[in-house]
């Protein structure tokens, strides 16, 4: 088993399940994608651009799929958190059944189809 796949095995439930059905969604959603462990915490990569982290605060009680490229999504912006993070943006959920699969589909989708874009759009940069 790879350190990606240790760590969600590993966390507490709810977390666990939440991060199991992420996981199985992003897998279907994107099937290219690989789950790679960097950070500490479980990446997934299409080649070598990233699509999203996953990553758990048991102090705060929540998870987070995160994406870098998010200066550049446009779906679902009203469900998303950037919460003192510059560039990141992500989805946030605290139990199974707050997920809503066609919203994390979506933006599954775009983030994929955006990934070559880099992290800030040019005018962010002025």
């Amino acid at each position: 088993m790879n350190p990606a796949e240790n760590y969600i095995l590993n966390q507490p439930e709810p977390f666990r399940s939440i991060l199991l059905h992420v996981q199985v969604v992003i897998t279907a959603s994107i099937p290219s994608a690989e789950m790679k462990y960097k950070w500490r915490i479980p990446c997934f990569y299409v080649g070598k651009s990233p699509i999203c982290y996953l990553n758990v605060s048991l102090k705060k009680g929540y998870v987070d799929i995160a994406f870098w490229n998010s200066a550049h999504l446009t779906k679902h912006l009203d469900k998303m958190v950037s919460e003192k993070r510059k560039v990141v943006r992500s989805l946030r959920y605290t139990t199974l059944e707050e997920i809503d699969d066609s919203v994390l589909i979506e933006v599954l989708q775009e983030a994929h189809a955006l990934r070559k874009k880099g992290f800030y759009k040019k005018s962010d940069l002025s």
